[in-house]
């Protein structure tokens, strides 16, 4: 067993209404404040958004940009439910479904990407 599990990584966005309200209604984030800004809490890990009125410190040697993430998270049903949550939010699809590994092994995604343009994948094993 590992004494390190992962808790938190980094997001930025440009504007935080937008964002706020996509993480929430797309992603099912729970959105809490932060300072000036805000986190996202998805499942048991969480996404530190830097943005707007903010000036983190310390930053990574090249800080992720808005629109510069790579993110991808369980979709807990078949991936078809996924594509209907995405069609009725009028998200994008840019790829899937497709045949991907991840966490849990062997899986299906479907790509799309946050107001920024950050690449987003549900990932379903079911």
């Amino acid at each position: 067993m590992s004494l390190i599990s992962f808790d938190h990584c980094v997001i930025h966005v440009s504007d935080w209404e937008r964002s706020n309200a996509f993480y929430r209604d797309v992603i099912g984030a729970e959105i809490l404040p932060n300072g000036a800004g805000f986190v996202y809490r998805v499942g048991a890990a969480q996404l530190n958004c830097h943005g707007p009125g903010l000036n983190p410190v310390p930053v990574a040697r090249l800080p992720v940009p808005p629109g510069g993430s790579d993110l991808c998270f369980t979709w807990a049903g078949p991936i078809a439910d996924a594509i209907a949550h995405l069609e009725t939010r009028t998200v994008a699809i840019e790829l899937g479904p497709v045949p991907r590994f991840g966490r849990g092994g062997p899986g299906t995604s479907v790509y799309f990407r946050d107001p920024d343009g950050s690449l987003l994948e549900f990932i379903s094993y079911a």
